[in-house]
């Protein structure tokens, strides 16, 4: 049987991890992989209880992982978590994030849709989360065009379906401690012409804690963004 990682970065998240975790690792006992699959919880140094709400739900749970590290930020945090499933053999890596904005029940369809294409996608059709965060992925669609001609749907999805083989080719080209991994991750696969096939996903309000991005910081990510982007888009290949 193909082995499901679920891989989520945390970042003071003590208030909504408890149920984010129950939520999720029914879908691992769904797919237990022969007991290779796993729930991943990745704690970015947080600053509150965060580590030790993870470590208190692995009782009983024996496909939870937790694992610690010391803050990065949450595109490192990213990188660190696929290296990490892409090490222990993961047939097929699942992303998403720790406070619980995404359903579980809308991964199903991206599962049955694992053979025909190398990555689904989520996008955010029904979005809860604020019309600021609408606004910064509108923004971000326009940067895209511009900078690598590419039409992404939503390109920062905390929802994706990745094969390992597809994983394992394209993350050595993401730069180190990048803030926005995912972002490039998609440009990558749609600049190679990887199948990749977007689906609409709810995206709910945050489930507990507090959103540690606000827009100031936001538009510094941007900025900094942008000119990443330039930089890459110099080096850029093309994969065979």
């Amino acid at each position: 049987m193909e082995s499901l990682y679920i891989v989520m970065p945390a970042y003071n998240e003590e208030e909504a991890l408890p149920s984010v975790i129950e939520e999720w690792y029914a879908v691992i006992e769904k797919h237990p992989g022969e007991g290779k699959s796993r729930l991943v919880i990745v704690n970015d140094g947080s600053r509150d209880h965060t580590l030790e709400a993870a470590r208190g739900m692995m009782k009983g749970r024996p496909q939870l992982e937790v694992l610690d590290k010391e803050n990065s930020g949450h595109g490192a945090t990213l990188l660190y978590a696929y290296k990490h499933a892409l090490e222990r053999g993961a047939d097929f890596i699942f992303q998403t994030d720790s406070d619980g904005q995404t359903r579980p029940s809308e991964f199903e369809a991206f599962w049955q849709k694992r053979h025909e294409k190398r990555a689904v996608i989520g996008y955010r059709n029904h979005r809860e989360d604020g019309f600021s965060r609408l606004v910064v992925t509108k923004v971000l669609k326009l940067v895209l065009w511009l900078i690598f001609g590419l039409s992404v749907t939503d390109a920062n999805t905390p929802f994706r379906l990745m094969e390992r083989q597809l994983l394992a080719e394209y993350l050595p080209d993401v730069p180190k401690d990048f803030n926005l991994s995912n972002v490039m991750l998609t440009v990558l696969f749609l600049y190679n012409k990887e199948p990749v096939e977007f689906i609409p996903i709810t995206f709910r309000p945050r489930q507990g804690g507090k959103n540690s991005i606000n827009l100031p910081r936001i538009c510094r990510i941007g900025l900094k963004a942008v000119q990443d982007f330039r930089t890459i888009k110099k080096g850029l290949r093309r994969h065979q």
